[in-house]
């Protein structure tokens, strides 16, 4: 078998064409060549395969979950929250702003809902209190990415589910790499806003207020923690988890906070229905393109090549960080996981990398893709928010992409940094 369906996938790219229908047309178009009409069962097959999974029903519970939370009026409990605690620091907004992100994430588990939910309310704060629109923008986008890597992540349940990881295992190989990245960014911004002359910020909260904060946000703030508990406890599955925490998200929403209307609800459930099906679909292109991998000795042959460029395993991470850097810069982190996933982790695990730590690494490296220019997702949601242009802003995020690429390459070289939470857990 031929590599014919990589390169028409790279011209589809080329051509503009939405990845999920490069991923499908690519190996269609390889079936019509060589005339093979056992190709043309595989691509059924594989296609619907990739989506009638058990594990995969976590994605859509996660996205609801998501959903209500974001309209249910969570945001500005989190914001308020993390004012009361940082809000007096010098560039308090921005420190509020990357705060928020890590309180976040254990939420929503996605960068551009991160981004949506967040900059909406803090970057027109923001430059209210002094702040330029561009930095505004930038930090949002660059403390977004702390979503996919704190627990839960989609992405994290996309690799596992591809790979055959523990979920668990990779949930908690998260935890301390992303805390790593958000109170980095904090130090940061610490230097920059002294440099720079930012406002302090507001007052220090009083300690009634912070109480005040804290209780308004409590029961929002127990969602990771009934999530990751059950599923670290073996109590239910990930995807029993996912459920859980879109009941308990509809139940706070609805019937504690009275904050969702009818007329919201056809909102949520519309959006996590498209959201779920473009997940879903993309997933079962990406199977497929995957099958054609394994069936075309690809795989194989990139391992052959790498590690007949060298036998360093530290030489190796490093030339896969790079290229997993530079592809982040173009494709979304799902697909490139996808994508990317069968081909390099088996030659991780070949020279000695811990699979759990391959995995966290690649996940993070792809997730820092999405605020990279030229095409980061989460780049581009932040510039429409603010309304200044995408390179104007990419320039603002030089520094912060630079403590996260460094983030990437401490987590890729110290490999207990990422595996001392899952090893405490029992998950080696």
């Amino acid at each position: 078998m031929t590599l014919a369906f990589f390169w028409i996938f790279l011209v589809l790219m080329a051509l503009g064409v939405p990845i999920v229908f490069g991923l499908l047309l690519a190996p269609t178009f390889q079936a019509m060549i060589e005339n093979h009409s056992a190709f043309f069962t595989l691509i059924l097959q594989r296609l619907y395969n990739g989506i009638d999974s058990f594990p995969l029903l976590a994605l859509p519970f996660f996205v609801l979950a998501g959903e209500l939370m974001n309209r249910g009026g969570i945001t500005e409990r989190i914001v308020d929250l993390a004012k009361s605690m940082v809000g007096h620091f010098h560039g308090g907004l921005a420190q509020v702003n990357i705060l928020s992100s890590l309180l976040f994430a254990g939420l929503s588990g996605s960068a551009v809902a991160d981004t949506s939910a967040l900059g909406a309310t803090l970057i027109p704060a923001m430059e209210k209190n002094g702040y330029s629109r561009k930095f505004a923008a930038a930090i949002t986008a660059a403390s977004s990415v702390i979503g996919p890597i704190i627990p839960p992540s989609g992405i994290m349940i996309l690799y596992a589910f591809i790979m055959g990881v523990s979920v668990g295992g990779l949930f908690a190989a998260g935890i301390v790499p992303g805390m790593i990245i958000g109170f980095g960014l904090m130090i940061l911004t610490n230097v920059l806003a002294k440099r720079r002359g930012f406002p302090v910020g507001e007052k220090r909260a009083s300690l009634k207020h912070f109480f005040l904060a804290l209780r308004s946000s409590f029961f929002p703030l127990l969602t990771p923690m009934i999530m990751l508990g059950g599923i670290l406890s073996g109590l239910f599955t990930p995807t029993e988890a996912a459920a859980i925490a879109a009941a308990y998200a509809l139940i706070l929403t609805i019937f504690f906070q009275k904050s969702l209307s009818r007329h919201d609800m056809v909102a949520v459930l519309t959006n996590t229905a498209v959201n779920s099906g473009v997940i879903l679909f993309l997933v079962g292109g990406a199977v497929v393109f995957s099958a054609f991998v394994s069936l075309s000795g690809a795989a194989a042959t990139l391992a052959q090549v790498m590690t007949s460029l060298t036998d360093n395993i530290y030489l190796l991470l490093f030339l896969m960080n790079i290229l997993l850097l530079i592809v982040g810069m173009f494709l979304d982190a799902g697909p490139a996981i996808l994508i990317l996933g069968p081909v390099l982790a088996p030659v991780a695990i070949s020279i000695g990398v811990d699979p759990l730590h391959f995995a966290v690494m690649m996940c993070i490296n792809l997730t820092v893709g999405l605020a990279s220019p030229p095409m980061g997702l989460v780049l581009f949601v932040s510039a429409s928010l603010s309304g200044d242009r995408v390179e104007e802003i990419a320039w603002e995020m030089v520094p912060f992409l630079a403590l996260e690429i460094g983030v990437i390459f401490l987590v890729t070289f110290f490999p207990f940094i990422s595996l001392s939470v899952p090893n405490m857990l029992g998950f080696h």
